[in-house]
């Protein structure tokens, strides 16, 4: 499988998208996570990275992207991925696109995890006093989730269009969320079977 799992900061991506991958075998690759620990490493990357981090911002794509291509043209993804955090603007969709194209792939669905704002912003802070999170403030979580509603929903609509999505909702028993998107996963691909059988 080739999947996104998209959705808001707070929305269980990470929990999620490690649970998904580890059912169908794939790798997760979380950009977030990555550029997380370039910047505990205080890697370039990370040095690059932290001050749009620690602002609320995305990333540069240029940045993005390319750690992105490197990623998904190691072996372990020959089988499948799960990409979590990316894309997460227009431009970085037309790079994916052209990242899949290179690699003789393409993408089997886009999981939507839908949760209420202020739901998130509650768990987020939550969160950051759990995990010492110094990128967690409630000023810069608002600012993450503006970011997101303005760069990275549109993108839900592109891919809609695509007959790609299939949206979940993210708030709940981690378990139960877990079930929900592992049955739109097996509808998309008793779907692509029985295309695959068809065509």
């Amino acid at each position: 499988m080739r999947l996104i799992l998209m959705g808001p900061p707070g929305a269980g991506k990470g929990t999620q998208a490690a649970r998904v991958a580890a059912r169908y075998d794939v790798p997760a690759i979380s950009t977030g996570d990555i550029f997380r620990a370039n910047v505990a490493a205080a890697t370039p990357l990370g040095i690059s990275a932290k001050a749009y981090m620690d602002a609320g911002e995305y990333v540069p794509d240029e940045l993005t992207d390319a750690l992105v291509r490197d990623r998904l043209s190691q072996p372990d993804c020959e089988r499948g991925f799960l990409l979590d955090g990316y894309p997460r603007t227009t431009a970085q969709v037309t790079e994916l696109d052209a990242i899949l194209s290179d690699i003789g792939s393409r993408l089997d669905a886009v999981v939507v995890l839908e949760a209420d704002q202020q739901q998130l912003v509650e768990r987020l802070l939550n969160r950051a006093q759990v995990e010492g999170r110094s990128d967690d403030t409630e000023d810069v979580i608002r600012r993450r989730l503006e970011v997101y509603a303005q760069e990275t929903a549109p993108l839900i609509d592109l891919y809609a269009a695509r007959g790609l999505t299939e949206h979940v909702d993210g708030i709940g028993r981690v378990d139960d969320i877990t079930d929900l998107i592992n049955a739109a996963v097996d509808r998309r691909t008793s779907a692509l079977d029985s295309d695959a059988m068809t065509g």
